[in-house]
C-alpha cells in the first residue's frame, strides 16, 4: 500500500519527463520492431502509462483517439483479473469496444501490470492499428458494415503472456481469424516488446526514487493537470454554447445526413458537454462508443483551452459528458463502429465550432475531418500471399485567426503520417500515378483554409477496394466570414469514359481491374475572416504556387493578376475590392 508523501515541484517535473520519455521509448520500440506498413511506416500506434486505478499518467504524442481504446482497458482487465491474481511478466490483450475497453476492432491493445517488490504499482499499455482482424471485408473497418459481428474478431481482456511466457493458444485464435497472419504475429510480438521496455523503465524509476515518491509524483501530476484545466476554465465566461454539424451518410442509407450536436455549459471551473440532439445510432459503421467520445472531447478541450496541459487524466476531472444511449455518439451493441474515426473527427469539429464565439483566437475553422480511409486488398500475384493495404488520408487543416491552414495533413484525433510511395510500391501491387495538392480546395478567407490532396492509385492486378470517409457532401465550414472548403470524393478512372464517382465515402467490395485508377481526393478546410481582407501578396503567392486559381483570386479575393507579367494589377484590384465590399 502506498503512503502519499509530499514531492517537491522539481522532482514532479523530473518524474513527468521520465514518464513521457518511457512512453516515447515504448512507441519507438513498437515502430522499429513491427512488421506492417501501417505501424512501422505510418506510426498508427500509441503508448501510455496508467496508475493502478487506470488513470492516464502519460500518453506519448501519437494518436489522440487511441486514448479511448486504452482508457477502458485497465478497468476491464481488473473486472476479470484482480490485482492479486496477476504475476510479474503477465500481459493482457483486448480490442472489443463493448467488452474490452476498445473503440474499433483493428485497434488491438496490450497492457501489462508493472510490479515493484511483488506489488502491482502501475500499468503500461500500447495500442496498434492492425491492417486486418478478420470480418466480412479485408481491413476490418468498412463504413457500410451493419453489425460489429461483421467487423472482425472480438477480443475481451485475456492473458496473452503469463509470467513472461507467450500463450500460443491465445495467439493462434487471433491469427486464425486474420487474413494476414504473418504480419499480425510480428506486430503483436512488437507490442509485447514495447510493454517489456516500459515495465523495465518504470521499475528503474521506482528503484531510483523509491515507490512512495514515484507514486506520489503520479498523484501530484494528476492534481496539477486538474488545477491547470480548472484555471483555464475559470478564465472563460460562464454560459451555454451550441454547434451542429452533419455526417454525409452512414454508408447504408446513402444520402441520409446524420446530425452531430453539442451544447457546452461553462460554470466557473467546470465544463459540461451534452450531445442530446445527435442522430440515433447509425445503421452503418460510424458509431462512436463512450471511450472514443471521451478521448475526442479531451483532445479538443486540451487543444482549445490549454495545449500545455500535461497529457494525463487529471485534466479530465472538471469535464462532464452526456450522450444519450442509442445515439451515434453512444451506441448499444451490436452497432458497428469500424469507421468511428469519421464521427470522432466531426465531434472535434463541433466542439471547436461551439467554442468559436467564446475564444476565437484559440480555435480553427472546419477541417477535412473525414480522414478518408483507403483499403486495397487481394492475393499478390508476385508472392502468392494475401495483402491488405490500409491508409487514412489527411487533408486541409482549418484556418486560424492569424494563420492559413496547413495543407495535406492529418487533423484532430488522428496523427499518423502518409505511407511513403516507395514503401507502398515495394510492398503492394500498386503504383502511385499522381500525388498532388488540390488547387482551390481550401476555403477563402483573410486566412485561407488548408488544401486537400489527390492521390491516384494505379492498380496492377485484380484488387478489392473498401473505405470509410466523409466530408464528401457537407463541406468544412469557415469562420467569421471565411468560406467553406471543397469536399472530397473517390473517383474510379477519372477523366476517362469509364469515370465513376462513388456515391458515398463508405463502401466495400468495389472490384478494380488491372489498369484501373482509384483517385482519392480529400477535402480542404474552411477559411477564417473576410477574403477581401487577405493580403494581396499572399493571394498572388497562392496563384503562383498553384494553390488558388487565377479565376478564384479575382472572384473570391478581389485580386486581379496579370499572369503574363506575373504581377498584381493594383488599380484594378482596389477598384474591384471597393465594389465587392459594398
Amino acid at each position: 500500500m502506498n503512503t502519499r508523501v509530499i514531492v517537491d515541484p522539481i522532482t514532479v517535473e523530473v518524474l513527468n519527463n521520465a514518464f513521457m520519455s518511457i512512453a516515447e521509448e515504448m512507441g519507438g520500440t513498437l515502430v522499429r520492431t513491427s512488421y506492417s506498413t501501417n505501424i512501422k511506416e505510418r506510426k498508427d500506434c500509441s503508448c501510455a502509462i496508467f496508475n493502478v486505478k487506470g488513470e492516464t499518467i502519460a500518453q506519448a504524442e501519437h494518436i489522440p483517439v487511441h486514448l479511448g481504446s486504452m482508457l477502458g482497458i485497465i478497468s476491464e482487465i481488473k473486472k476479470k483479473y484482480p490485482l492479486e491474481k496477476m504475476s510479474p511478466g503477465d500481459m493482457f490483450v483486448a480490442n472489443d469496444p463493448y467488452n474490452g475497453g476498445g473503440t474499433h476492432l483493428p485497434d488491438i491493445t496490450i497492457a501489462a501490470p508493472v510490479f515493484f517488490n511483488n506489488e502491482v504499482v502501475a500499468f503500461v499499455a500500447n495500442i496498434a492499428h492492425h491492417s486486418d482482424v478478420g470480418g466480412r471485408v479485408p481491413g476490418s473497418m468498412s463504413g457500410d458494415s451493419t453489425s460489429i459481428f461483421q467487423e472482425g474478431l472480438r477480443i475481451p481482456p485475456v492473458r496473452i503472456v503469463e509470467k513472461g511466457e507467450l500463450q500460443q493458444d491465445i495467439l493462434d485464435i487471433i491469427l486464425l481469424n486474420c487474413r494476414t497472419d504473418f504480419e499480425r504475429t510480428g506486430d503483436i510480438i512488437a507490442q509485447i516488446a514495447a510493454n517489456t521496455i516500459g515495465s523495465e523503465r518504470l521499475a528503474d524509476i521506482m528503484n531510483k526514487y523509491g515507490k512512495n515518491i514515484t507514486l506520489s509524483g503520479m498523484e501530484e501530476l494528476l492534481d496539477y493537470g486538474e488545477r491547470k484545466m480548472r484555471a483555464g476554465l475559470l478564465a472563460l465566461p460562464d454560459g451555454e454554447y451550441e454547434f451542429t454539424d452533419y455526417m454525409d451518410d452512414d454508408g447504408v442509407d446513402i444520402g441520409k445526413k446524420l446530425v452531430i450536436k453539442v451544447k457546452l455549459v461553462l460554470s466557473e471551473d467546470t465544463i459540461y458537454l451534452d450531445f442530446t440532439g445527435s442522430s440515433k445510432q447509425a445503421k452503418g459503421a460510424i458509431n462512436v462508443v463512450e471511450n472514443a467520445l471521451k478521448a475526442t472531447v479531451y483532445y479538443a478541450l486540451k487543444a482549445i483551452i490549454d495545449p500545455s496541459l500535461p497529457p494525463n487524466g487529471g485534466f479530465y476531472r472538471p469535464i462532464s459528458i452526456y450522450a444519450p444511449e442509442g445515439t451515434i455518439v453512444n451506441p448499444v451493441p451490436p452497432a458497428s463502429v469500424g469507421g468511428r474515426t469519421d464521427t470522432c473527427q466531426r465531434i472535434a469539429d463541433v466542439v471547436f465550432g461551439a467554442m468559436s464565439n467564446l475564444v476565437p483566437k484559440q480555435v480553427m475553422a472546419g477541417c477535412n475531418s473525414a480522414v478518408q480511409t483507403v483499403v486495397l486488398s487481394g492475393k499478390d500475384e508476385r508472392t502468392g500471399k494475401f495483402f491488405v493495404y490500409p491508409e487514412s488520408l489527411g487533408g486541409g487543416f482549418g484556418a486560424r485567426y492569424n494563420k492559413d491552414g496547413l495543407d495535406g495533413v492529418h487533423v484532430h484525433i488522428t496523427n499518423s503520417s502518409n505511407l511513403p510511395i516507395e514503401c507502398l510500391e515495394n510492398e503492394y501491387p500498386i503504383l502511385v500515378d499522381r500525388y498532388e495538392i488540390r488547387n482551390d480546395s481550401g476555403g477563402a478567407g483573410k486566412y485561407r483554409g488548408g488544401l486537400g490532396f489527390r492521390r491516384d492509385y494505379l492498380i496492377l492486378q485484380e484488387t478489392s477496394f473498401s473505405s470509410h470517409g466523409d466530408r464528401q457532401k457537407f463541406a468544412p465550414w469557415g469562420l467569421f466570414g471565411g468560406k467553406q472548403g471543397d469536399t472530397g470524393r473517390f473517383v474510379i478512372n477519372p477523366g476517362t469514359h469509364k469515370e465513376y464517382v462513388l456515391p458515398s465515402g463508405k463502401m466495400s467490395g468495389v472490384e478494380l481491374g488491372k489498369g484501373d485508377i482509384l483517385s482519392a481526393q480529400t477535402a480542404g478546410s474552411g477559411g477564417f475572416g473576410d477574403p477581401l481582407e487577405r493580403d494581396v501578396k499572399l493571394v498572388f503567392d497562392d496563384v503562383i504556387n498553384e494553390k488558388v486559381s487565377l479565376e478564384n483570386a479575382k472572384r473570391l479575393y478581389g485580386v486581379v493578376i496579370d499572369i503574363d507579367k506575373k504581377k498584381v494589377d493594383i488599380e484594378a484590384t482596389n477598384e474591384l475590392r471597393e465594389r465587392e465590399s459594398h
